[in-house]
């Protein structure tokens, strides 16, 4: 599946580490180039921030109508400064586009600040990248007065424009969470609003083609350089609905799916501001089945702890699918006797253990479990009696279970969970056992729609409502991105939504927001 043969692979584990450390550009065959246009096409971004570091982005491409860049790698020169003219630098170093990733680059900035607000920019072959904007967390122990998060996910291509980007760029954010779907696999749509290029996606080329066509949407790369973004992953940066090692439900069968995964791993690396740990055995791993380590732990100081949680790679495969297929599908629990297998797990058992622990910590504050899917029992009606979906928490009740008790256990005093994946708005209240209405509520919840990817009509929210009483509103129909915005004593949401994204010029609004107060589980409507 186009992956690197092994030698290059161990070659490439030192050099992934000189590139984003800037280390020393030794062990690397380098090319000296002088680009006569930009090869920044696919802009620059920040992510994965601490107090003293930030990761900063880019791949290079050859301007159009010129070669190739070729199998050497390319120095570029990195800058972060205190002012947007650059006459105040802060930080500097080289680092390396490996061609062995696709030219791109993963710069980690350190000895940075914290809480503090910075421009940074590329330097390669004569050519200057746009400037972007990006910002350190305060230190863990610091007084932090406010927090403003937007949380998004599920971005499919054919289904509509970006433009909802366009409007998040004016929210003042501090940070973007990005919960999944940032690709998709699909070679079209019926009804598209606009065609990708080429077929189904399963090659290490097909991928890195694919994250660029994102990556050159304007929109997109405007809120990329507004601010540093938080990133997890699910399903369609590989396939729909494959879990853990086992192949998903759509396109073509490939003859070995690790292969398929790990290209798709790689690819996903190539094109997201992560760290260059991330890569846990570097790509011989990957094709052995390695892990990207995505799940981690982020202070904003006192007011709020922020946990990232991966649900998508370690999980147990989906059970009771019906005639036997891979993926996921509605599922009556009287008829599926390993519904509650408290064997099976949706984050694995080693990030079981390290939420568990992580939870332990900042409980003073709002704790943020940022996961990928909707977390409260949805119950949906059928011939055959009630029904759950199962590929997202509801077909791994044990394991909410344990994150329930988890919650209880460290007493964490405010959890709020975001998640996405439904392509809809779903706000409600984490409950210690869903079976019991009158259990205790431990958090509340907001799970938001997609981006761009359709869904259904209201037509059933009012039932599915009335049969999940822990949720207090509900959206099928419209299209955006959630605004959190935390302060010590409270918790705003804002749902906010587009009026059309087949329409680049597509107009926004509020659909409802709502506030929690500190100690309070309680969701109300603003």
């Amino acid at each position: 599946m186009d992956l690197l043969p092994v030698t290059d692979r161990r070659r490439l584990l030192q050099a992934v580490a000189a590139g984003a450390m800037g280390l020393a550009l030794w062990g690397c065959a380098t090319r000296q180039i002088r680009f006569a246009a930009d090869p920044f096409a696919l802009g620059i971004a920040s992510g994965s921030p601490a107090a003293d570091s930030v990761v900063l982005w880019t791949r290079l491409l050859a301007p159009a109508g010129a070669s190739g860049l070729g199998r050497a790698s390319i120095a570029v020169r990195w800058e972060v400064a205190h002012d947007r003219e650059f006459s105040r630098i802060a930080r500097s170093g080289e680092v390396l586009a490996l061609a062995e990733l696709a030219h791109s680059v993963h710069a980690q900035a350190t000895g940075l600040q914290g809480d503090r607000w910075y421009f940074y920019r590329f330097i390669a072959g004569g050519v200057s990248s746009p400037v972007g904007r990006t910002r350190t967390l305060p230190a863990p122990d610091a007084a932090v007065g406010r927090l403003r998060l937007a949380y998004a996910s599920c971005q499919r291509w054919e289904h509509g424009y970006f433009s909802a980007y366009r409007h998040m760029r004016e929210e003042d954010l501090d940070a973007v969470l990005f919960l999944g779907d940032y690709i998709y696999e699909y070679p079209n749509a019926a009804r598209a609003v606009r065609v990708p290029p080429g077929g189904w996606v399963l090659t290490l080329e097909d991928y890195r083609q694919r994250y660029a066509l994102h990556k050159g949407d304007a929109d997109l790369q405007a809120m990329h350089a507004a601010c540093p973004w938080i990133v997890t992953w699910d399903d369609h940066e590989v396939q729909n609905d494959y879990a853990g090692l086992q192949a998903g439900d759509s396109g073509p069968v490939v003859a070995d799916f690790t292969a398929r995964r790990a290209a798709a791993y790689q690819a996903f690396y190539e094109h997201m501001p992560v760290r260059a740990s991330a890569l846990t055995r570097a790509l011989a791993g990957l094709s052995a089945g390695a892990e990207v380590r995505l799940y981690s732990q982020l202070r904003f100081g006192r007011l709020a702890t922020l946990n990232l949680l991966d649900t998508r790679q370690y999980r147990d495969p989906q059970v009771c699918t019906g005639g036997g297929r891979l993926g996921s599908g509605f599922v009556h629990p009287p008829a599926c006797p390993a519904w509650n297998d408290p064997a099976r797990s949706l984050l694995g058992a080693q990030q079981e253990r390290w939420l568990d622990q992580a939870l332990s910590v900042g409980n003073d504050g709002w704790s943020i479990i940022a996961q990928q899917t909707l977390f409260g029992a949805r119950e949906l009606a059928s011939a055959a009696g009630p029904s759950f979906w199962n590929d997202g928490w509801d077909g791994y009740g044990a394991a909410r279970s344990r994150l329930t008790q988890s919650l209880q256990k460290q007493a964490v005093a405010n959890p709020v969970l975001f998640g996405g994946d439904v392509h809809e708005n779903w706000v409600g209240h984490v409950k210690a056992d869903y079976g019991r209405p009158d259990s205790a509520t431990l958090g509340v919840e907001f799970c938001g729609t997609s981006l761009t990817s359709r869904s259904g009509t209201n037509a059933r929210v009012p039932q599915r409502l009335a049969s999940n009483p822990h949720f207090v509103f509900a959206d099928a129909e419209r299209r955006g991105y959630g605004v959190a915005e935390f302060t010590p004593g409270q918790l705003t949401t804002s749902l906010r939504v587009v009026d059309d994204v087949t329409r680049r010029d597509t107009t926004i609004e509020t659909l409802a927001r709502f506030a929690v107060q500190a100690g309070r589980p309680q969701v109300e409507r603003a």
